[in-house]
């Protein structure tokens, strides 16, 4: 996709959001240019319940070459996991998320 400003670790721990509904990004020391599907991918794996991917997708717009980007997002997923205490629920989180982007890129 076209290169816009990355910020590099778009996960919900990195957002927050206003009474009114303004949303910001905080925590910005990833920053590059890149494809902003990248975001998105990361924000898949790192923050969304797979119940919930379509409805994320649909609401950041077009989204060409999603599964492009899945594996590398996948693969720093399973380098957070490493980190994750085996058993926890925030495991359990990662395990079914990451399980979610592999029935994804199977599905084509």
């Amino acid at each position: 996709g076209p290169l816009t400003l990355c910020h590099g670790d778009a996960s919900l721990r990195n957002v927050f959001s206003s009474p009114s509904g303004e949303i910001a990004f905080v925590d910005w020391e990833d920053v590059r240019r890149g494809a902003g599907v990248a975001d998105l991918a990361w924000l898949l794996v790192s923050s969304v319940a797979p119940a919930e991917w379509d409805d994320v997708i649909d609401a950041y717009g077009p989204a060409p070459r999603l599964n492009d980007v899945l594996p590398a997002a996948a693969a720093q997923g399973v380098l957070t996991l490493a980190d994750v205490a085996d058993g926890s629920p925030d495991a359990a989180q990662w395990v079914d998320r990451l399980a979610a982007t592999g029935r994804r890129l199977s599905a084509g």
